[in-house]
């Protein structure tokens, strides 16, 4: 693939590639900016090492995975978690949506980075198939992973 792509590439995937950066910063715009900026600088510098065994879609998101758990690792970063428990105790009132994604990516910010990785591909609506190729896991090994995370997600915005 030749980089007179990489601007197609780049309008198709942005958004995606953003909002799971965001998914693994507990909703930290700036970092997941430039977590999203360097993803896509990856993706230009090895466009040409793209050899299409997989789909384009797949080797943006496992560059996206690897960058977003390497900043973690890099930054030893500890997501303030709200004590959701006590938001809820404190507002009698439902949420607004805004306040819910926002319960939401703490939780998901609570888990580790893989089952992370996992739901937020989950999130952006991706087919199991191409899941268990970005994770190098099988679609049976995916399946148990997801039913355990949405049971970790919904104890924790519950609890």
């Amino acid at each position: 693939m030749n980089k007179l792509n990489f601007e197609h590439i780049y309008q198709t995937y942005q958004d995606q590639i953003y909002r799971l950066c965001l998914g693994y910063f507990a909703g930290n715009s700036d970092l997941a900016k430039d977590t999203c900026q360097e993803v896509f600088i990856k993706v230009w510098q090895y466009l040409d090492r793209f050899k299409g065994d997989a789909k384009v879609s797949t080797w943006i998101y496992r560059i996206a995975v690897n960058t977003c758990i390497n900043v973690l690792r890099k930054s030893k970063i500890t997501h303030k978690t709200l004590s959701l428990k006590e938001d809820f105790l404190a507002e009698e009132e439902t949420l607004n949506t805004e306040d819910q994604l926002q319960a939401m990516y703490n939780c998901i910010a609570q888990l580790r980075p893989k089952d992370r990785s996992v739901i937020l591909l989950v999130l952006e609506q991706k087919p199991y198939e191409e899941i268990s190729l970005i994770m190098g896991i099988s679609e049976n090994n995916l399946r148990v992973r997801i039913h355990r995370i949405k049971d970790k997600l919904s104890k924790c915005v519950t609890s």
